[in-house]
């Protein structure tokens, strides 16, 4: 069976008992900004010249968000230690095998992050900041 979400080269569910949260394919699949375009306005000229050509993507922040599953309390807080260990690295590579051959180039931000755990603390969710630095490389 093939993994839903490979981080760092791993199987997330199988490492850390993470899965994809809500909206994270619509996160990752949402189209990358454009750097501006060179312009120039010359009193001499009406209105402003605009160069369009060799246009460029620009890096994105993006929020993820993961949930985490464990046996047990102890599990759960292991593997969520782990996970964040991880995303303490900074730099991480993220692909999702079923929605094509895309690597995202990621770093982990570390900033407006969101938690929630239940009540019998074997599942949580978490939504993490992230900047793709460069949307244009995405082969591996």
């Amino acid at each position: 069976m093939m993994a839903d979400l490979i981080i760092n080269g791993r199987d997330a569910l199988q490492v850390w008992g993470v899965r994809m949260g809500d909206k994270f394919l619509d996160v990752l699949g949402a189209s990358s900004p454009m750097k501006e375009y060179i312009e120039n306005k010359s009193r001499l000229e009406n209105g402003k010249r605009v160069i369009v050509a060799n246009p460029k993507l620009d890096s994105r922040e993006i929020t993820l968000g993961f949930t985490i599953e464990g046996e047990t309390p102890s599990d759960f807080k292991d593997k969520k230690k782990q996970f964040y260990d991880e995303l303490y690295k900074g730099e991480l590579t993220m692909q999702v095998p079923e929605n094509g051959n895309e690597v995202y180039r990621l770093v982990y931000l570390g900033k407006s992050a969101t938690y929630g755990q239940s009540l019998d603390r074997t599942f949580g969710k978490i939504s993490a900041k992230f900047c793709e630095y460069n949307p244009a490389k995405r082969d591996e």
